[in-house]
């Protein structure tokens, strides 16, 4: 189980320690600074730096394994590829990235 308290950093610098952990039944829940969900990496600022982070280095990653299959591939097919790879990871949960700078 995991714990994130959502806030801006002055008001969750103002949280006490002993009240951020939550009890259930016999096991205590610790807060955390980054959770995952729906494979979104949220943070307790919400400023999604991490998500947009690890969006853009699986990107980059994807994009030089790619780049090993150029002469391998017509370019029908290398379009193809980076719609799967590139643009599926781009497109997947973007309303959240709405409003962001």
């Amino acid at each position: 189980m995991e714990l994130i308290w959502f806030g801006s950093r002055s008001s969750l610098s103002r949280l006490k320690p002993e009240d951020c952990t939550l009890e259930i039944g016999a096991t205590v829940v610790k807060p955390t600074d980054i959770v995952r969900d729906l494979g979104v990496l949220l943070d307790s600022e919400l400023s999604m730096k991490r998500h947009v982070s690890k969006t853009v280095s699986t990107c980059f990653y994807h994009l030089r394994r790619l780049r090993q299959l150029r002469r391998h591939v017509d370019i029908d097919a290398m379009k193809q590829l980076v719609s799967t790879f590139i643009f599926s990871r781009l497109d997947y949960c973007n309303t959240v990235l709405y409003g962001l700078p």
